[in-house]
């Protein structure tokens, strides 16, 4: 079946969930998580596959392999979801008019919802769950990278569905070429919405050709600015989390901002870095600062280039700064408005930070590594918006609704 005609199938569906309860939904995605813990080891098998056409080294290996666990995480978020109360049929506000008209301001789906993503199986089963919770279907346009794993998930997906009587075009998913991703870009009146996950490339190419509406979940260069009064112990533990706990991950640190009177305590700040083998790209202050205690072939020289890129690897660059204001105009030039920190203990930099900085998370002595929607309590989540329009930060439930307004009356008409 052509990319074209699958839209059109999951497009119809869109009546299939309309028809489902709050309670119907739920009783889905705890057999659907149970079919993925059940079916673990074939999941396992087609990760292998796909595992063994990418290298070790790349830095979206670690996002595309699956362990036992991590599918025991994906199922978790799923029952999560479960527990969550519907987004759907919530009255945002009730207004009577003076000719007595009644106009309530209700939340609905979009829709059809297509997702774009790279190398990031989990993505399959957060979307869907989440998808089908708040009443949208879903088309799935993975990448070839994770081809056999995203089948292997919908396959399982579809299996569920057919033992619920629910038409299987609810969680579609695309061919893994390009071809399919020029048919749902330009699916007007079929989709209503596509949201990319990846890549600032792959972001960048669904926003300027996209003819369908976007939400970008935009890439994460992440910042942590270790102030002049901020607790050595706080921020060793805080940039070892955020750099090192999952480097392939848009929350994970890119940039250390330090104050220039707390360069003796650089090292200290660093030392858990060296066990993980990271590369630092330290400024001429801070790689002096460093130069005799930190293992020299893990320590270079800063350069222009090295700010404002997103590692996605055991990499780093450390910048030094006078003040809390040279350190907002730092991130405020190079931040992909995603997270930013401060590790400080006084509270007036705090506050300052916290209302200058404009990114979607901001973080007082807490690592980057939470901005997620599990985290956050939202259960899954279908990305991190950088945006500001609709929706920003962790999109969970309520982003993934709109609303529309119901009128009551009693046979008034518009005189005029």
């Amino acid at each position: 079946m052509s990319p074209y005609d699958l839209i059109i199938q999951a497009n119809e569906a869109t009546s299939a969930l309309a028809a489902l309860s709050d309670n119907a939904i739920n009783a889905l995605l705890r057999d659907t998580a149970a079919a993925l813990r059940t079916h673990r080891a074939s999941i396992l098998e087609a990760n292998r596959l796909d595992l063994e056409r990418m290298e070790p080294s790349n830095p979206k290996y670690d996002r595309l392999l699956l362990t036992e666990e991590r599918i025991d995480g994906i199922a978790s978020d799923m029952e999560h979801v479960a527990t969550l109360p519907s987004p759907l049929g919530i009255t945002y506000s009730t207004a009577e008019r003076p000719n007595g008209m009644t106009i309530r301001k209700v939340s609905v789906p979009f829709g059809v919802i297509g997702i774009i993503y790279e190398a990031r199986p989990n993505v399959t089963a957060d979307v869907f769950a989440l998808c089908i919770k708040s009443g949208n279907v879903c088309l799935l346009k993975g990448g070839s990278d994770a081809e056999c794993t995203n089948r292997k998930m919908v396959e399982i997906i579809h299996g569920v569905l057919k033992e619920h009587g629910i038409d299987t075009a609810v969680c579609t998913l695309l061919p893994a070429h390009r071809e399919a991703t020029a048919c749902l870009l330009g699916a007007v009146g079929k989709v209503d919405l596509i949201i990319p996950r990846g890549s600032s490339a792959l972001i960048n190419y669904v926003r300027d050709n996209a003819r369908v509406p976007v939400i970008e979940t935009g890439a994460g260069i992440c910042h942590t600015y270790f102030d002049e009064a901020g607790d050595t112990g706080k921020g060793a533990a805080i940039v070892e989390n955020a750099k090192t706990r999952r480097v392939s991950v848009c929350n994970a640190l890119d940039c250390l901002i330090i104050h220039r009177s707390r360069l003796a305590d650089l090292p200290a700040l660093c030392a858990p870095l060296a066990d993980k083998n990271v590369i630092l790209y330290a400024d001429r202050e801070a790689h002096e600062a460093l130069s005799r205690h930190y293992p020299s072939p893990l320590l270079a020289e800063a350069t222009n280039e090295h700010f404002g890129i997103e590692f996605l690897d055991y990499k780093m660059s450390i910048r030094t700064v006078g003040s809390l204001d040279e350190a907002l105009r730092h991130i405020a030039r190079y931040s992909s408005r995603h997270s930013e920190c401060i590790v400080s203990e006084d509270d007036a930099a705090i506050r300052r930070f916290q209302h200058a900085v404009d990114a979607a998370c901001v973080y007082a002595n807490v690592s980057t590594a939470f901005t997620d929607g599990a985290q956050f309590g939202f259960g899954a989540e279908i990305g991190i918006s950088t945006q500001k329009l609709h929706a920003r930060g962790p999109m969970a439930l309520p982003e993934l609704t709109t609303y529309k307004y119901i009128i009551e009356g009693d046979g008034q008409v518009r005189n005029g």
